[in-house]
């Protein structure tokens, strides 16, 4: 199975699923440092419906700059997320089975 992981290397919840993909046997794991290859806003908005997901559930909430989008619709969020990939929630963890944000990280497993 291959597994694709959107990581940010200095997030600590980033690197337990990492950890938890490379641990788990017959994962193809694809390692997206997504904060140097940040996804099209394309990719953002069919990677949130694969994982039934809204662009608001994929915003790192956290984050500096994502108070103001506290209003915004959907497309609004897409477009800041893909002007600015810090707004997006990670770990993200994508395969056949769907997509999970790994916080906590054991939730990806729900997906392997």
């Amino acid at each position: 199975m291959k597994a694709t992981i959107w990581h940010n290397p200095r997030c600590s919840k980033s690197r337990e699923a990492l950890a938890i993909l490379n641990d788990t046997p017959g994962v193809e794991v694809e390692i997206v440092e997504y904060l140097k290859t940040p996804p099209s806003r394309a990719e953002l908005a069919a990677t949130y419906a694969k994982g039934g997901m809204n662009p608001r559930d994929g915003l790192r909430k956290a984050e500096d700059g994502a108070k103001e989008l506290a209003g915004a619709d959907d497309d609004a969020l897409l477009d800041a997320m893909a002007a600015n990939p810090i707004l997006i929630e990670r770990p993200l963890v994508i395969t056949e089975k769907g997509v999970r944000i790994g916080r906590p990280p054991e939730s990806i497993r729900e997906i392997l």
